[in-house]
């Protein structure tokens, strides 16, 4: 496939149960890695530069190193289905779509039952706007 998968919003629609827990995970785990790098940094302050890392330290820091590696994965997820995240705050996800031949986003956030908001591809959730019939209904590639 050339270029970034372009979705209708049926298309996008069908791909939201996968994409909720998808986020859901990355909701859950992200808060969990920041309460982890805290933990490394607090320990990590109170260290002696001269006398390596001690055993608390490493594990803070592997703790925090693989809640990191889970979220990748999810970020990864998201990236294969084909939209982008773009928000651990608010599990926000965009579906590229078309509208009058011009790229726009499909703008899905946690908790939505359905995709009904799209924006430009500058103007981020601020910019949303209830879909219309504008939208691309069918995508030949």
């Amino acid at each position: 496939m050339d270029g970034p998968r372009l979705f209708t919003r049926e298309e996008a629609e069908r791909t939201l149960p996968l994409v909720r827990r998808i986020v859901q995970d990355l909701m859950l785990e992200h808060p969990a890695w920041r309460r982890a790098i805290s933990q490394y940094e607090l320990l990590a302050a109170g260290s002696v530069a001269d006398e390596g890392e001690s055993p608390a330290v490493a594990a803070a820091r592997v703790a925090a190193e693989q809640l990191a590696a889970r979220i990748d994965v999810y970020l990864r997820e998201i990236e294969q289905i084909g939209c982008m995240f773009q928000g651990f705050e608010e599990g926000l996800v965009d579906f590229r779509s078309m509208r009058d031949d011009r790229m726009v986003l499909l703008c899905w956030r946690h908790g939505e039952e359905r995709i009904t908001h799209w924006h430009e591809v500058g103007a981020g959730f601020a910019g949303r706007r209830p879909i219309d019939d504008a939208l691309l209904s069918e995508v030949s590639r």
